[in-house]
């Protein structure tokens, strides 16, 4: 006599449309299983967590205990990193200062048309 009460179980073997389910055994991954494969993406490329002036000082802090503990060279690894920034730094302000004297001479010139406007109006009448 058949028993077909475990019909409606999960069969044993995985289906073709299955495999992409549980890769990696049991589906977890390891701590230590961090692969640079082609999957890998950065969330911000090309930007640091902390802002220049930050990354300045941390990296002159760096340089000055890596420099009393002896480290000569390491110490002037960091104070590259460090003079890195500064010139980062410098180039935003120069940017920011740039645009500002773009704005400004862009109000500056909506003055004067609407200046030389009222002008030309009160002339005609």
């Amino acid at each position: 006599m058949n028993n077909f009460k475990n019909n409606n179980r999960r069969s044993r073997f995985k289906s073709n449309n299955d495999r992409g389910f549980r890769r990696n055994g049991n589906g977890h991954k390891g701590n230590g299983d961090f692969n640079n494969g082609p999957t890998f993406k950065r969330r911000n490329p090309g930007k640091n967590n902390q802002n220049a002036a930050k990354l300045i000082e941390k990296y002159n802090d760096l340089a000055r205990e890596a420099l009393s503990n002896g480290d000569k060279i390491l110490s002037e690894n960091y104070l590259q990193h460090s003079e890195h920034f500064s010139r980062i730094l410098i180039s935003q302000e120069n940017s920011k200062n740039q645009s500002e004297n773009i704005t400004d001479t862009n109000v500056n010139n909506q003055i004067k048309v609407d200046t030389d406007i009222k002008e030309e109006k009160s002339s005609t009448k």
